[in-house]
């Protein structure tokens, strides 16, 4: 059994396949766990998408500001991006298969191997979330987003503010701070404010932040996080940190880690896939 993280997809299905093919991958016997954006900019979000529903438990997906904005479109609370490439899904005759497929899947997934914690969400978790409450406010999104009112949640998940957590947050303000974190965020302080108009490297952040993972004293800072999101990252020189968005829709790599468990902690290999697009880097 062999254990893949895969960075943002972003309807890169070609791609997808020629990486599968070079892991060897097996769904009867492997797990993929993607780290979402598996939809949009690319050119074939639908076959993504069927490709994953078809491999059952073995494709265990994250969903990222992307997929979200999928559903918010189907659901009427969001008008159509101009750079948008979501028309295969959202005209197709199995549309509601796929969409309802989506919205079961997770904010952030908490793994143990060898001893050692790897948590895993699409862009970022606040310093003051350890892992297990990270998992947790997720699953608190999952619920909203998997109930039959789902259309009230997806009116009201937009919007910047709150910029930080707290324990005494309610309803739409506190799913939008979690969704916001989970699913945007880049830089904070270290106080936790969030910022969301920058989208440059480590080194672009601005006068007062920093990226999220080097905030001094986070509280998940004794396991690993995987992300993807940032595909501008670039090189990140930390052990408890694996960053997997290397830009596939731009014209880059398509990348996937190949977890092999030992007795304390895991080897991580990294395999990549070329993917051209005629895309331009952007969010």
């Amino acid at each position: 059994m062999a254990l893949y993280l895969i960075g943002d997809l972003q309807g890169c299905d070609a791609a997808l396949q020629r990486l599968l093919d070079k892991l060897a991958f097996s769904p009867s016997r492997d797990t993929l766990y993607l780290l979402g954006d598996l939809v949009n900019r690319g050119p074939a979000s639908d076959a993504v998408l069927r490709r994953l529903m078809g491999y059952g438990a073995s494709a265990r997906c994250l969903l990222g500001n992307h997929d979200l904005h999928l559903l918010a479109l189907s659901y009427g609370a969001r008008k159509p991006g101009r750079k948008d490439t979501l028309d295969s899904i959202l005209n197709a005759p199995d549309r509601h298969a796929m969409l309802e497929w989506l919205r079961h899947q997770h904010m952030a997934l908490l793994e143990r191997w060898g001893g050692q914690d790897l948590l895993m969400v699409h862009a970022g978790v606040l310093p003051q979330w350890t892992a297990e409450q990270t998992v947790a406010l997720a699953h608190e999104v999952e619920a909203r987003l998997r109930a039959p009112d789902v259309a009230d949640f997806f009116a009201t998940m937009y919007g910047n503010a709150p910029y930080q957590w707290s324990d005494a947050l309610q309803g739409a303000d506190r799913l939008r701070v979690i969704v916001n974190a989970l699913t945007r965020m880049r830089f904070c302080t270290d106080a936790g404010a969030m910022e969301f108009g920058s989208s440059g490297d480590a080194a672009s952040a601005p006068p007062g932040y920093r990226p999220w993972f080097e905030v001094p004293g986070r509280k998940t800072a004794q396991a690993t996080v995987a992300f993807g999101h940032w595909s501008t990252l670039g090189t990140v020189a930390r052990d408890d940190v694996l960053p997997l968005d290397t830009g596939c829709v731009w014209g880059g790599c398509l990348s996937a880690l190949h977890i092999t468990p030992r007795q304390q902690g895991w080897d991580a290999t990294l395999v990549q896939v070329q993917c051209a697009q005629a895309q331009k880097p952007g969010e």
